[in-house]
């Protein structure tokens, strides 16, 4: 089944409700299941009259917008593959992306097309378009419009390539991770139970692969107006001005985005009466931020979603399940509890073996394996939306393995159920601590620390052979005297005694990653440190 015979349902059984509300750049663009549907035919025509066929890989680079998912569904209808790759990279990520698998053709914005005259990749691209204002050598993505929709859908088997996201293996080698039309299917299938999407609601969605699974499951979406490559540095202002306007009942964000929104809405005492809902994923989700949310929208389950990549969703937890008993075990050293996996997926504990190459494993091997319950180790999961392999085989040394020919992902996180099988996070495997005092994940102390309210950020390391504290003070700590602040991390060691902490360092800022601006960036954090000594 192609993944387009999923969202032409929606259209047959809600035509006339609104598909997308695009409030991005300033406007306020309202487009229906069936308008949705009849501009990606359109665009579908023109790409076959420009040469697009069956199996050709095209280069996106465009934001959530109703223009993405207009080009997502026409690439889909036609069987072709729609590939995303980061352009912050910089150019040998660029060039190695595209070698690994060359675009038929671009399609990317008017400011995007400026990035095609410095990479002379982008230039070797047979087929250009232009969305928005037009750019010399590339076809008007507007000429679609006055032209007759095709009514064709490819067929495809499950194994039909449809999507293709470029990620940075451990070596700098790109990653293909490469979405099958089955895969999406199983993965919208593992989202909907798991997010519980129901038609008729209305969703403020900042997370792409959210707004695909609203459109197969007939969810109204809200395009926020935001950069949402940068949601920890969103301005909140207008976002709550969208939402009192449109009323969504739900929502589906990153923390960092969701951090921003709840404080801005704590400082002004205001609450979002409108949420029954709240998610948030895409990095972690510490108690706090639930807390807060909740304080913002005491009337919402606020649920915190674990996932990566290779495997969206793996397990979820509403604020609802932490007990207090929960909460003691993440402030002393615990880790993360993220829940129960989700029913669509199998999930294992192994034991830590991150950085070399295992399998293939008999059942009976396998079982010997994994680890018992509370017994840490490595994360593994398998399931029809987890990622079988990478293009090529390039990076499936690393990160993949097969029991009986049932293929497994390792995660590269490290973690243990208990005995109630809820997941703990524990942070990277390749980040443990293995020194005189014995083993730590450094994730079990963030996760603690986290619980401070004097604490705008937390890091730690192990840094010239110590374990080392990292500290961003929050805003109002800064401002005050040097005695409030010492007090403020007087109380914070102290309740992190069981880390046996050697160094501290305070910092004006934490590098964060740039996708998320959640997950602290470690190899940017050493400079820093380094640079301060």
């Amino acid at each position: 089944m192609n993944i387009a015979e999923i969202l032409h349902k929606q259209v047959e059984e809600c035509p006339d409700t609104p598909a997308i509300l695009d409030l991005t750049r300033g406007k306020t663009g309202t487009v229906s299941f069936a308008e949705l549907e009849l501009a990606a035919r359109r665009t579908q025509t023109l790409l076959r009259q420009k040469g697009v066929q069956p199996g050709d890989s095209l280069l996106l680079f465009q934001p959530m917008s109703v223009e993405l998912y207009v080009a997502l569904i026409a690439i889909f209808r036609l069987g072709a593959i729609a590939t995303f790759l980061d352009p912050s990279a910089g150019k040998a990520h660029l060039a190695r992306c595209c070698t690994l698998r060359p675009p038929k053709a671009l399609i990317a914005s008017f400011k995007a097309h400026f990035l095609r005259l410095r990479a002379w990749q982008l230039q070797q691209i047979p087929l250009k378009f232009a969305i928005g204002f037009p750019f010399p050598g590339a076809t008007s993505w507007n000429r679609a419009k006055k032209l007759e929709p095709d009514p064709q859908i490819e067929p495809c088997t499950p194994e039909t390539p449809a999507l293709i996201t470029f990620t940075s293996g451990s070596t700098g080698e790109p990653k293909a991770a490469q979405r099958t039309h089955g895969f999406l299917i199983a993965q919208y299938r593992a989202l909907s139970n798991a997010i519980a999407l129901t038609p008729g609601e209305t969703d403020l969605t900042t997370l792409p692969i959210f707004l695909l699974a609203n459109l197969a499951s007939g969810v109204t979406s809200v395009i926020p107006n935001a950069d949402l490559k940068y949601p920890g540095a969103i301005a909140p202002k207008p976002i709550l001005s969208q939402i009192k306007t449109h009323q969504p009942t739900r929502t589906a964000a990153s923390p960092a985005l969701l951090a921003r929104l709840a404080q801005e809405c704590i400082k002004r005492k205001q609450t979002l009466t409108n949420f029954q809902k709240i998610y948030s994923g895409g990095a972690p989700v510490f108690p706090p931020l639930l807390d807060r949310l909740h304080q913002i929208a005491p009337q919402a389950e606020i649920i915190g979603v674990y996932g990566s990549t290779e495997a969206e969703p793996i397990a979820h937890i509403s604020r609802s399940e932490i007990h207090s008993k929960d909460l003691q075990t993440m402030q002393q050293g615990g880790g993360l509890l993220v829940g129960k996996p989700v029913e669509e997926i199998q999930l294992k504990i192994i034991k830590n073996r991150w950085g070399e190459a295992i399998g293939p494993y008999n059942r009976e091997e396998f079982s010997q394996l994994c680890n018992g319950v509370g017994e840490p180790g490595e994360i593994v999961v398998s399931g029809e939306h987890v990622l079988p392999g990478y293009l090529y085989g390039v990076g499936d040394e690393e990160t993949k393995f097969k029991v009986e020919e049932q293929p497994w992902h390792r995660t590269g996180d490290a973690g243990y159920l208990d005995e109630e099988g809820r997941l703990w996070l524990l942070g990277r495997c390749k980040a443990c601590i293995t020194d005189k005092y014995g083993t730590l994940y450094p994730f079990a102390v963030e996760c603690a620390a986290n619980f401070n309210s004097d604490v705008q950020c937390i890091a730690f390391l192990y840094y010239n052979y110590q374990r080392t504290l990292v500290i961003e003070m929050a805003p109002k700590k800064r401002r005050k005297s040097g005695v409030s602040v010492d007090r403020s991390l007087a109380s914070l060691l102290d309740s992190l005694k069981w880390a046996n902490i050697e160094t501290i360092r305070v910092v004006e800022k934490i590098p964060l990653d740039k996708r998320h601006n959640a997950k602290i960036d470690y190899p940017a954090l050493e400079k820093v440190l380094a640079e301060a000594e």
